[in-house]
């Protein structure tokens, strides 16, 4: 018997990879990124206040930052905080000049962009820090959900859980051999 389920398996390899692919995107729908788009409306242009723009936003490791502007007029630089400071692109990180770019926040630290195109002058730069997501609690989720009281604790709060994208890519090399 178990050598038929065997059997059957790699004749399915295909189908059973792409069950495994959708079982792992569902997991991921309630563990996701924000994409937040610099300027919201009023996107990467002149006259917008970014610092107070960034003052209501959160940004969390794996989020995506998106600058949207004309690209005959504006660029998008990453620069250090000199830069920042300065509103120079030397030693520049990066440098975005599409009109739409998307940049993947992969890492906890400070941010620093500006326009290199002269509008870091007239405001357009932008600093802010990803914070790592919060680690998960310590305690059983009995402990977590009540308060001494017995009533449920106004503080809890349970969060799915996903497995991370190289967890999924080990798991489906061993089970299905790719």
């Amino acid at each position: 018997m178990k050598l038929k389920l065997t059997v059957s398996m790699a004749g399915n390899k295909h189908l059973s990879g792409a069950l495994l692919l959708l079982g792992a995107l569902a997991m991921f729908h309630h563990v996701s990124a924000s994409d937040h788009v610099v300027g919201s409306d009023m996107g990467w242009n002149a006259d917008v206040n970014y610092t107070k723009w960034v003052n209501k936003q959160t940004f969390v490791l794996l989020d995506w930052i998106s600058f949207r502007y004309q690209k005959d007029q504006h660029n998008v630089v990453q620069v250090n905080q000199s830069g920042y400071d300065n509103c120079t692109t030397d030693n520049a990180i990066g440098n975005w000049s599409s009109g739409k770019d998307f940049l993947f926040l992969n890492e906890s630290k400070r941010y620093y962009y500006i326009d290199g195109r002269g509008g870091c002058y007239g405001g357009m730069k932008l600093t802010f820090f990803v914070q790592s997501p919060a680690p998960p609690p310590h305690h059983s989720l009995a402990e977590n959900a009540t308060t001494k009281s017995g009533g449920p604790d106004p503080g809890c709060e349970l969060r799915p859980v996903g497995l991370s994208v190289s967890a999924l890519l080990m798991l489906a090399g061993a089970l299905f051999g790719f």
